[in-house]
């Protein structure tokens, strides 16, 4: 159950409960003498349902108005992931939609104990991997037929600097698009752990959890991660790395998060 509510009714202290499980509100008083079950009207949850109470009710009843809750709260977060990842909106986009698919019809993988956002993140981060592989893919075609075509045909292979450059799409000042372009040439498992940590603001031990790996690998990435990052964008635009840097927000300076690694 959710956590009570107490208000004053006819000066009698009431305590409210929300059963999620048979969606009910339960009304009692504080020495439970009196108790009133009433049924939640169709399609309505409320407010302080938990992630995890909402999926359960997923899971148990195919429960729309559930599923509905949980996809409000979390596409916009979902879809930011993604786009950091992939670097392309629309595909950025395609993805969001398939990690909630793939969230309702495998509703019965979800175990009771499980956290709710550790559950998700791995369903958006093992999708963001698969069009990853495939972008990797569909690169290594066109450089090979590239290799085949004949002298002086125009190259039609994909240009490198584009593959997996975050939020290419979208507007932003000159030094944003300067980082991103750097985070973009990070190799996957840095990239991630950068995404997760400050952008998403998870701590080091729920990336973890999520990527089921040692805390302490976590953080090691984390460090390789920003001297990668320092090198890239040296060779990008030399004269303003340094002012690139402190385009990420202040808290993801690469001396703010190197000094704050031992933090938590």
């Amino acid at each position: 159950m959710c956590p009570s509510l107490f208000f004053r009714w006819t000066n009698k202290a009431i305590e409210m409960d929300f059963d999620m499980v048979n969606r009910t509100v339960i009304l009692h008083n504080e020495d439970d003498k009196d108790r009133l079950q009433i049924p939640f009207p169709k399609g309505i949850l409320p407010l302080m349902t938990t992630d995890e109470q909402a999926m359960w009710r997923v899971r148990t009843h195919q429960d729309e108005s559930a599923f509905a809750l949980l996809v409000g709260r979390w596409r916009e977060v979902i879809w930011r992931l993604c786009l950091r990842m992939v670097g392309d909106v629309h595909r950025a986009e395609d993805i969001t939609q398939e990690v909630f698919l793939r969230l309702f019809l495998r509703r019965d993988t979800y175990r009771v104990e499980a956290k709710f956002s550790t559950y998700l993140w791995r369903v958006a981060i093992n999708l963001c991997r698969d069009e990853l592989r495939r972008v990797t893919r569909r690169r290594e075609s066109a450089l090979e037929n590239a290799d085949h075509a004949e002298a002086g045909q125009a190259d039609e292979s994909i240009p490198a600097t584009t593959i997996g450059r975050p939020d290419c799409q979208m507007q932003a000042n000159e030094q944003a698009a300067l980082v991103r372009e750097a985070m973009a040439q990070l190799p996957e498992p840095y990239r991630l752990v950068l995404v997760l940590r400050h952008y998403e603001n998870l701590k080091f031990r729920e990336i973890a959890e999520v990527l089921e790996i040692p805390e302490g690998t976590v953080k090691s990435r984390m460090a390789e991660a920003l001297s990668r990052l320092a090198g890239l964008l040296s060779i990008l635009a030399p004269e303003t790395s340094s002012a690139s840097k402190n385009s990420l927000p202040k808290r993801e300076s690469a001396a703010a998060l190197e000094s704050g690694l031992n933090a938590q």
